[in-house]
C-alpha cells in the first residue's frame, strides 16, 4: 500500500470514527458521475441548509456581484456538503477567520476573494450549495467553487465528490435563469455583464491527475501539449460564460505547487528546495492560460479578460519572505511529517500556533497573509505587479469611464 492510500485510510478511519454523522457522508459517491442525476442546485426540494457568514459591505459597491468560479484555492463551503475527503469543515481550518470558526475555506483564515469582495464593497460571497436559492441570497454574487475540482471531469476524483469546471459553468447557467425568471431579461443581463467572474483553477488537474499519472496520461501528453489542451479548454468554457453575456472575467494563473510541502515531502527535499520539474510545468500552463487570455481579448467583443500571475506573486513572496514578515518558508503550520507534508491537517492539535508567519498553512494551501497579499497584487498590484492587461482596479475603473 503507498503513502496516498495509507493517507486516505487514516482520513476515512479518523472522520468515521469521530465525526459518524458528517453531513457530506450522507451522499454515496456512486451518485455522482459525469451525467448524473443528483441535485446540486439549492432550489431542490430535499435541499435545506445554513447559509455562510455575510458581512456588510462598508463602501458602496464598485459592481453589482462577484461569482467565483474555482478549486480549494477559492472554495468557501462547497464541499461541506458533499462526500469527499477534501473538506475543510473543522477547527483548525477557519481559526483566524473573523468568525473563528470553520466555513469550509481551506486555510486559517481568509481567501483571496474575501480580501477582494471588501475591496470591492460586497459581502463575503455565499457558496452555491451553502445559500438558500433566492434572489436576495444570490444577487450580489455567488460561489461555485469546489475543492478536488479541476478543468478535466476526473482530476480529483480518488478524493470523492466534487463539482468540476463545467459543472460549475452549468450551475453558473442555472443561476441566470433563476434571475431571469425573477427579475427578468433586461436586468439580468445588466447584472451579468458589470458583474466580476473570478476563476481560479488547474492546480488539481496536476495534483490529482498529471502528476499522479492517471490513465496513464503521461505517456499520452508531454508537459507542453497537456498544458495546451488544459488551456483551450479553458478558454472554450470562458467563451461559455461570454455566451450567458459575462464580460469582466479574472483568470488566476496557478501557484508554484512545487514549493508546497507536500512536494518538498514526497520528493524528499533538501534545505526546503523547490521541486523545478513540477514548477516548470506551472510555468508553462501559465504562459499558455496567459496567451489564450490575450486571444479572448481580441475575439470577445466588449469582455474584458485579465490574467494573474499567482506563480510570480507567490515566489516574489518566497524569496522575499523577509520584507513580508514570514520566517517559515517551506513547513507547513498544520500537518504531520517533514515539512508537515505527509499528512493533511485534521486536528488542531497538528496546528503551529501562529500561522501569520508561515507562507504555508498545510499541505498545499497558502495561510491568511499570503491570501492578503495575493489579493491586493490582483487589487491593484500593490506589492508586485501580476495581473495583465491590467489589475482590477483599473478594470473597473476603466468599465466606470
Amino acid at each position: 500500500m503507498d503513502f496516498s492510500a495509507i493517507k486516505i485510510l487514516f482520513i476515512f478511519i479518523f472522520i468515521s470514527f469521530t465525526y459518524p454523522k458528517t453531513l457530506a457522508l450522507i451522499y454515496p459517491q456512486d451518485l455522482i458521475t459525469h451525467d448524473s442525476v443528483f441535485d446540486f442546485s439549492p432550489f431542490s426540494p430535499s435541499f435545506s441548509i445554513s447559509p455562510a457568514p455575510i458581512f456588510p459591505p462598508t463602501i458602496e459597491p464598485l459592481v453589482p456581484a462577484l461569482f467565483v468560479i474555482g478549486d480549494s484555492s477559492v472554495d468557501c463551503g462547497t464541499n461541506n456538503f458533499l462526500g469527499t475527503f477534501a473538506r475543510a469543515d473543522r477547527l483548525p481550518y477557519g481559526r483566524d477567520f473573523d468568525t473563528h470558526q470553520p466555513t469550509g475555506r481551506f486555510c486559517n483564515g481568509r481567501i483571496p476573494v474575501d480580501y477582494l469582495a471588501v475591496r470591492i464593497g460586497l459581502p463575503f460571497v455565499p457558496s452555491y450549495l451553502g445559500q438558500a436559492g433566492s434572489i436576495e441570497d444570490m444577487i450580489l454574487g455567488v460561489n461555485y467553487a469546489s475543492a478536488g475540482a479541476g478543468i478535466i471531469f476526473s482530476s480529483g476524483s480518488e478524493l470523492g465528490q466534487h463539482i468540476s469546471l463545467a459543472q460549475q459553468i452549468e450551475q453558473v447557467t442555472d443561476t441566470i435563469q433563476q434571475f431571469i425568471m425573477t427579475i427578468g431579461e433586461e436586468a439580468t443581463a445588466d447584472l451579468i455583464s458589470t458583474s466580476v467572474f473570478y476563476i481560479s483553477i488547474g492546480t488539481n488537474d496536476y495534483i490529482h491527475y498529471y502528476l499522479r499519472n492517471v490513465s496513464d496520461v503521461q505517456s499520452v501528453y508531454l508537459p507542453w501539449s497537456f498544458n495546451q489542451f488544459l488551456a483551450q479548454t479553458m478558454k472554450q468554457e470562458i467563451k461559455n460564460l461570454y455566451n450567458a453575456n459575462v464580460r469582466k472575467v479574472v483568470v488566476m494563473g496557478l501557484a508554484p505547487i512545487g514549493c508546497a510541502p507536500y512536494y518538498l515531502w514526497l520528493y524528499h527535499s533538501k534545505n526546503g528546495q523547490c521541486v523545478e520539474t513540477i514548477n516548470d510545468m506551472i510555468l508553462e500552463f501559465n504562459f499558455a492560460v496567459r496567451y489564450i487570455v490575450a486571444e479572448l481579448n481580441e475575439e470577445l467583443v466588449g469582455a474584458t479578460v485579465i490574467f494573474c500571475d499567482a506563480f510570480e506573486g507567490s515566489m516574489d513572496i518566497i524569496q522575499n519572505h523577509d520584507r513580508y514578515g514570514f520566517n517559515v518558508t517551506d513547513e507547513a503550520c498544520c500537518g504531520l511529517g517533514k515539512y508537515k507534508g505527509w499528512i493533511l491537517c485534521i486536528s488542531p492539535e497538528m496546528a503551529c500556533s501562529n500561522a501569520s508567519n508561515h507562507i504555508w498553512w498545510d499541505q498545499f494551501h497558502p495561510t491568511d497573509a499570503v491570501n492578503a497579499i495575493l489579493a491586493d497584487n490582483v487589487w491593484s498590484g500593490l506589492h508586485t505587479p501580476m495581473c495583465y492587461p491590467m489589475n482590477l482596479q483599473d478594470m473597473l475603473a476603466q468599465s466606470a469611464r
